[in-house]
Formats: C-alpha cells, structure tokens, sequence
C-alpha cells in the first residue's frame, strides 16, 4: 500500500519544502517506509502550490509502526521542526492508494 501526502504549499516558499522532503528521505527509511518519491509543482500545468510525497508500506500495521517510530526519530523531529518554522506546508492530505500492476 502506498501513503500519498498532498501537500498545499506557500508557493513563495517551494525551496524550504524542497529541502524538507530531500531531508526526510532517510528518516522515512530508517522508520521502516520506503520512499517512493516527493513531487514539486511546476509552472507548466496544474497548481503552482501543490507537491506531494509517495511511501511504501507492505501493510497498515507497518503504517502504524512507521508512524510511532517518526514521531521518535529525531531526525525526522528536526524535519519536522525546521519545515514548521518555515511555514511553507499551509495542509496535508493523506490517503493510501494502490498500485495499478
């Protein structure tokens, strides 16, 4: 199963939020999800104000798990901190999708 997070962004401040997710990535792994990838905006087509970030989990008990163990990680708290004080993440949205093989 994979988490989709819909990020609504401060456009202005697409940099901090890039920073945030290439930061996250390990924490992402060390907490037991696999990151798939994290999406930017573009100015080509659709909003200029929407990313969004794809994790891997083979189950909703690894979810769950995955979960307890980010809000520990301090890594992943520094992240978290850092990208708050930033102010660039205005919502999240999160849905689990599954892949059309």
């Amino acid at each position: 199963m994979t988490l989709c997070i819909r990020y609504t962004l401060d456009p202005r401040k697409l940099a901090d939020f890039e920073a945030y997710a290439q930061a996250l990535v390990q924490p992402i792994e060390r907490c037991g999800g696999a990151s798939v990838a994290y999406y930017l905006p573009t100015k080509v087509a659709g909003p200029t104000n929407v990313a969004l970030g794809l994790i891997d989990f083979p189950n909703l008990a690894a979810y769950e798990q995955y979960r307890e163990r980010l809000m520990s990680d301090p890594g992943a708290v520094e992240c978290l901190r850092r990208v708050d004080a930033a102010g660039c993440i205005l919502n999240e949205e999160r849905a689990f999708v599954r892949r059309v093989s």
